[in-house]
């Protein structure tokens, strides 16, 4: 490997010569979560010379200043967030339904080909190596395969652990900046979401590996853990709440099969906390999602619980979670991945987790059918555990008639009659 020239910032360039590393046509990668690359992502939707840009990317974080150059600039989206929604569901930008895990694959294998990648990085160390920080997901294997690499070097970047590095003498051009990661502090949790917490608290075992996003619910099962002896965490991404458990001595990882004594993750979100303790921290390892998500080796931890949201769960069990109806809401993202893992686990518990009403209490998150356009982002056949603020049923093994039983039963009490009711013309049996 070269010697790191000690002089390497004179190389740093304006973010407009960085993109102008683009060509016309370009498809190009955007990292995402924490790590998005704002000042490539401004540049380039003020760069007047070129005709037509297709983004790819995850969820990003901060301003997303090409939702107002939909003409030139093309977004596609494997996973939707709030900005992307309105121009992905007017027909400005497109969506992808995949795994995450099958991310990667679709650059391994040239399906969707790279012309170039936009990373935000952390600087190199005296190997001359940069860090993918906090995304590596499926930025590691748009790097590899990428035909051009344009980064954001920035000194406030953590330097993530595992597998993560990026040759600083790779990046084609870069500009600097000292912005860091994008950082939230927890949200504030509602009675309900306490009480879901609590109920899949209740749920986790002694040695139980766990699987948790960002959000009030998972933050909330967290909170509740801490009477729990050797959890260990392998995830597609975590946030603040494992924090106080680690500390607590709750997290030790010991039972782990793979990567025992480490934190294994694919991206994380969070506040300044949660990326100080990150930093350089061996006990955390950042993997790209083909293999956080892999059932093969989720399946292989014990007692794995994975705690993943819905926007509906219908009577027969099938779970709606990326869209309204046909209007795009999130995507796929992993939690087909590690609901079927966590249900391939010795002692596993897959669970859905959702409050029982929306719309401040007008509409049921429980219903007889799913809506129209809907798509079904967990079958019935992978559906274990159910949870809401009124209970927690397992419909694993049980008749379509007993599903729907249990479900009612976890139901806001105002629904359950129209539910059973409905139930009734469904499947023609009475209660």
């Amino acid at each position: 490997m070269p010697t790191l020239d000690p002089r390497w910032r004179d190389r740093a360039l304006a973010p407009a010569d960085v993109v102008a590393h683009v060509p016309d046509g370009a498809h190009v990668f955007v990292q995402g979560a924490a790590m998005t690359p704002t000042p490539l992502l401004q540049a380039l939707c003020e760069r007047p010379d070129f005709d037509r840009v297709t983004l790819y990317h995850l969820h990003l974080e901060g301003p997303i200043p090409f939702t107002d150059h939909c003409e030139r600039i093309r977004s596609v989206s494997f996973f939707t967030g709030p900005a992307l929604r309105g121009p992905v569901n007017r027909g400005q930008a497109d969506f992808v339904p995949v795994f995450l895990k099958d991310v990667p694959v679709l650059f391994r294998r040239g399906v969707v080909p790279l012309d170039a990648v936009f990373v935000r990085v952390s600087p190199p160390d005296r190997h001359g190596l940069c860090t993918l920080g906090l995304s590596v997901d499926a930025t590691l294997e748009a790097v590899r395969t990428a035909k051009t690499i344009l980064a954001v070097v920035d000194d406030n970047v953590p330097r993530g652990h595992g597998p993560g590095f990026l040759p600083f003498e790779r990046i084609d051009a870069f500009c600097l900046d000292d912005a860091g990661p994008y950082a939230h502090d927890p949200a504030p949790r509602s009675e309900v979401e306490e009480t879901i917490g609590a109920l899949i608290a209740d749920l986790v075992e002694d040695g139980s590996t766990l699987q948790m996003g960002i959000g009030a619910i998972p933050d909330a099962v967290l909170a509740r853990l801490g009477d729990k002896r050797d959890l260990g965490v392998h995830t597609e991404m975590f946030s603040d709440g494992v924090l106080d458990l680690v500390e607590g001595g709750v997290i030790t990882n010991r039972h782990k099969v793979v990567h025992p004594g480490r934190m294994v993750t694919s991206f994380l979100v969070g506040s300044r906390r949660l990326y100080d303790f990150v930093d350089d921290n061996p006990l955390v390892e950042l993997h790209p999602c083909d293999r956080t998500n892999d059932t093969a080796i989720i399946r292989m931890n014990p007692r794995v619980v994975a705690v993943n949201s819905a926007l509906a769960v219908d009577l027969s069990g099938q779970v709606q979670a990326d869209s309204l109806g046909a209007a795009i809401y999130s995507g796929i993202g992993g939690q087909m991945d590690f609901i079927h893992g966590a249900a391939l686990s010795e002692g596993g518990k897959p669970i859905i987790a959702l409050p029982a009403t929306a719309k401040a209490g007008t509409v049921s998150r429980i219903t007889p059918t799913l809506v129209a356009g809907a798509g079904v982002v967990t079958t019935r056949g992978h559906v274990h555990w159910v949870v809401t603020e009124f209970g927690a049923v397992n419909l694993f093994g049980q008749s379509l008639r007993r599903r729907g039983e249990l479900l009612i039963g976890i139901a806001h009490p105002d629904f359950r009659e129209e539910l059973r009711r409905e139930l009734v013309g469904l499947r023609h049996f009475t209660f």
